[in-house]
């Protein structure tokens, strides 16, 4: 562009001084002919700089997940082939689920019989209840009855005293008594050993083997829960619609939760394009203002875009923490950069780009209209000068 505005201004400079001679050509003239090309469009291109800002370094990046099997096992098929697009919820890989089979049978077996212990306890329970009201009641007969007896061996004892009565009548009296006494001992004993046991209870009000029983069923039905994720994980989905690449997992091996390396790469399709300014660039770049990017993969074609946003924050710009080294946003940016996000608009919204192509463009502020025109036919220039494959071999 500038070569094209260097040639219309010679041409016109042809005409004044050479052609129709209207001005003379001497020192004064050539060093102002000269010299107001050369400052006019230096200014022209300071100016372009600010209100339509240039970026050589437009990339395209992709998310990349590293997979790796949730669990371990043999994996049995692998039922995708890298370099193919895939779609959402496709199956990546199954791993042999007879080991998670088994926890789970087993788990649901253990809850059964945790269940049926439960039902005893209860039962046990309620036993320990009806035998302190039965311990209860008989002490309150057995206590009446022994009143009674001390009662008439106090009098059978007056009347042998006396002559007035059997002496075997006191002593069958004081038999009774004693009787009495050691079943009133006994029924005291079984009570109290009632009560202890109703009284060891939880603070939720329960006992203290029924509370045990139910919270080894918690753990259980929780071992279950556990085994039954684990199960769902032998059959591993793809997360997002994109490709697999460096796939490595194949049926027959041994598939490990943390392997050194992925099983595979997945690749997603969603994309960000990303244009690399210096940072005294973005200043009046705003989201939603216009864009313009030629793609080498696409020579001669201009790409229509939208600004989405500036990243703002970069690795440079965080201060690490202890062995901690973040990273800011998804691709490496050079140092005293920033990176805007362009999002394709009109009909190049559904343009298939390649996962690291590689573009220059710009983007059109809000201001300074009248000359953007050039940046604009710059742009264009770059794109058809991507037809030339500069190489000998």
């Amino acid at each position: 562009m500038e070569i094209l505005l260097l040639g219309i201004y010679a041409f016109f400079a042809w005409l004044v001084f050479g052609k129709f001679k209207w001005l003379p050509w001497n020192i004064v003239t050539q060093v102002i002919t000269i010299t107001l090309p050369m400052v006019a469009l230096t200014i022209l291109i300071l100016c372009l700089n600010i209100v339509a800002p240039s970026s050589h370094d437009i990339r395209v990046v992709n998310y990349v997940v590293p997979i790796n099997p949730p669990v371990r096992g043999l994996v049995t098929e692998v039922p995708i082939e890298p370099n193919r697009p895939i779609k959402k919820g496709d199956v990546l890989f199954k791993v042999d689920p007879t080991p998670y089979e088994i926890a789970v049978r087993n788990s649901e077996a253990q809850i059964a019989q945790l269940k049926v212990a439960l039902v005893t306890a209860e039962a046990k329970s309620r036993n320990l209840a009806e035998s302190l009201k039965g311990a209860t009641g008989q002490k309150e007969a057995i206590e009446s009855r022994l009143r009674l007896s001390r009662l008439r061996m106090e009098q059978f004892k007056e009347l042998a005293d006396s002559g007035a009565g059997n002496r075997f009548d006191a002593e069958q009296a004081q038999a009774d008594v004693a009787n009495l006494e050691g079943q009133l001992a006994s029924l005291i004993a079984s009570e109290s050993q009632a009560r202890e046991s109703l009284g060891a209870k939880t603070a939720d009000g329960e006992q203290d083997e029924v509370a045990n029983v139910k919270a080894q069923i918690a753990r259980a039905e929780a071992e279950l829960a556990n085994a039954k994720w684990e199960l769902s994980q032998t059959t591993y989905y793809a997360p997002a619609d994109g490709t697999v690449v460096a796939l490595t997992l194949r049926p027959g091996a041994m598939a490990v939760p943390l392997p050194m390396t992925p099983a595979m790469n997945f690749v997603e399709d969603e994309q960000w394009i990303l244009a690399i300014y210096h940072q005294n660039e973005v200043r009046k770049i705003q989201p939603g203002q216009e864009a313009e990017i030629s793609f080498k993969m696409y020579p001669g074609r201009i790409v229509k875009a939208k600004v989405d946003s500036i990243m703002w924050a970069t690795a440079q710009g965080q201060l690490p923490i202890g062995s901690m080294n973040p990273a800011g946003g998804v691709a490496p940016i050079p140092p005293h950069s920033l990176a805007v996000r362009l999002l394709p608009d009109g009909k190049d919204k559904d343009l298939f780009l390649a996962a690291g192509a590689h573009g220059a463009g710009a983007v059109y502020t809000d201001s300074g209209h009248a000359i953007q025109i050039l940046r604009k036919v710059l742009v264009r220039v770059g794109a058809k000068l991507d037809w030339l494959i500069l190489k000998l071999h």
